[in-house]
């Protein structure tokens, strides 16, 4: 599903997809994309940010809650870091600043999809955790944890390699698929997760940052300090 209201953008993405095989749905507002989402789950949302009656941001955060697995991708004409970190924060997979390659976004959409049938489908446990993927579901005692897409896939990753340190960059390139990016998107991401994770974000117990180096992934019990720093 494309949410654009820019018709020569909308139309172009949805000639581009479609004609690379995909079955496209564009709407051109955000009212008229919640009414869409209401009766239909894409696999992708294509998603701008800016947008007439109901803004990306918003429309973001309501398909995290309602149907987490939906990966995003969100387009900004807002090409700060932190414009960026911000529409990762309100739940986007990924995101394209415009001007954009077609190209390069259908690059991300197989991305995101490769990735989402990769996993293989053994269950597996470890410590409190237990992770179904052949449901794409993460439970920490016993309970559901609400992940999206992105946040599931960064678990299983972390949780296949417990004890082992990755920086922004390995983290970047094994659960992203990218060879380069902004190492603020894995920042993100990682304090998504702590605070579905973790009993206290502040002072995480299983997802641990190793200064100078990256992060950690334990069931050991072992804690690191210093509140939020620990970024």
């Amino acid at each position: 599903m494309i949410v654009e209201d820019d018709a020569a953008v909308r139309t172009a993405v949805g000639d581009y997809l479609r004609a690379a095989g995909y079955s496209v749905t564009a709407v051109a507002d955000g009212g008229l994309a919640r009414d869409k989402l209401a009766v239909q789950t894409p696999d992708v949302l294509v998603l701008d940010r800016m947008l007439p009656l109901v803004g990306g941001d918003v429309l973001c955060a309501e398909i995290r809650k309602n149907a987490p697995h939906v990966m995003v991708i969100m387009l900004t004409a807002l090409d700060s870091v932190a414009q960026r970190i911000s529409g990762l924060e309100h739940g986007a997979d990924d995101y394209l600043v415009k001007p954009f390659s077609m190209r390069e976004l259908q690059l991300r959409i197989e991305t995101l999809l490769r990735r989402g049938q990769k996993s293989p489908l053994v269950p597996m446990e470890i410590g409190p955790f237990r992770i179904d993927p052949a449901r794409r579901i993460a439970f920490l005692n016993n309970t559901t944890i609400p992940l999206t897409t992105r946040e599931y896939e960064l678990l299983l990753f972390f949780t296949h390699h417990p004890d082992e340190v990755f920086t922004r960059d390995d983290i970047l390139r094994e659960v992203w698929g990218w060879t380069f990016g902004e190492a603020s998107t894995v920042t993100v991401h990682v304090r998504r997760l702590r605070e579905k994770i973790e009993p206290e974000p502040r002072y995480p117990r299983y997802l641990l940052t190793e200064w100078g180096a990256g992060y950690r992934f334990t069931v050991g019990g072992g804690a690191a300090g210093g509140g939020e720093n620990n970024r």
